[in-house]
């Protein structure tokens, strides 16, 4: 007998690879998204980004978007030296700003904001998005350390009501989080799966269960995670 299909619902693109990879094991990914990000376009923000390409400076990446907004206007930055959360974001920084140097990555911004301490840092520039957290700048200035905060993307909430049950649902970011939450309730045996533990955290404050952790900052192997967890 054939088994019964199950369903994850994933909050972010996944790679037609990793669809195809769950079919075969018949599962089945859904994917539906719970916020919308632009770049910032605003003169005083581009002129800003391209002023700071010419310097000598240490900089801080927590999110992809915020990699590509800074990319569209600057592509040499021989003299950056970048810390950023996690291998993707690492990844496209590689891919986009090739020739800034990444000093380290963390797990999460708690975790980043220690290396740049550790390694002295005292002024960094944090590329982020209007609605960032705040431990990793709270944590640099309450060691003394200076922090330019440059909004170069904004996020907009899309909250969507779900039509089905799911057996998975995967999570990206906290903000994600917060608009899943706007209009849904989860069954019990859904499974939540969280792309790190500041986004983990967010998912504790609406669902008291278990919560899966990715084992690396990967979005896709976080999906290829799910897939084994629910089809051991």
């Amino acid at each position: 007998m054939e088994k019964a299909k199950k369903y994850i619902l994933t909050t972010r693109p996944l790679a037609k690879t990793i669809t195809e990879e769950a079919a075969m094991k018949n599962i089945i990914i859904e994917e539906l998204s719970f916020i919308d990000t632009h770049a910032v376009e605003s003169e005083a923000v581009v002129q800003r980004i391209k002023q700071l390409a010419t310097d000598a400076c240490t900089v801080v990446f927590t999110s992809m978007n915020a990699v590509e907004a800074v990319a569209a206007h600057v592509k040499n930055v021989p003299r950056w030296i970048v810390y950023c959360i996690g291998n993707t974001t690492k990844k496209l920084i590689e891919e986009k700003l090739s020739s800034a140097a990444i000093a380290a990555t963390a797990e999460n911004a708690e975790r980043l904001a220690e290396r740049l301490i550790d390694d002295g840092v005292k002024n960094a520039v944090f590329f982020c998005g209007n609605i960032r957290r705040d431990e990793l700048p709270n944590k640099i200035r309450s060691e003394g350390g200076e922090v330019e905060e440059v909004v170069v993307y904004e996020t907009e909430e899309k909250p969507s009501a779900l039509t089905r049950d799911y057996d998975g649902i995967l999570f990206f970011s906290p903000s994600a989080v917060t608009s899943f939450f706007k209009s849904n309730k989860v069954p019990k045996h859904t499974q939540l799966f969280s792309i790190g533990s500041t986004t983990a955290e967010t998912l504790r404050k609406y669902a008291n269960r278990k919560i899966v952790v990715a084992k690396t900052s990967d979005k896709n192997e976080l999906a290829r995670q799910a897939i084994d967890y629910l089809n051991p």
